[in-house]
């Protein structure tokens, strides 16, 4: 069975998902998190806490993926 969907490219595929994922995150009260991941987020939250500088900063993450990826900043 083929849908629209699959008729689509794959960045109008990828541009439908992230609006629905917008529209999903604007409600996360209604987003189920299981037991197991409140207990590894809370785990990682502890960790943080007693450690902070664990933490990568956002930017060298991101300059690190692209760096990898061949793009520039």
């Amino acid at each position: 069975m083929s849908t629209a969907f699959d008729h689509m490219t794959t960045d109008e595929q990828i541009g439908h998902v992230q609006d629905l994922w917008d529209r999903i995150s604007e409600h996360p009260e209604n987003v189920v998190v299981s037991e197991a991941w409140r207990v590894e987020l809370a785990r990682r939250a502890t960790e943080y806490e007693s450690n902070p500088d664990i933490a990568i900063p956002w930017e060298d993450v991101r300059a690190e993926i692209r760096a990898r990826l061949g793009q520039e900043g």
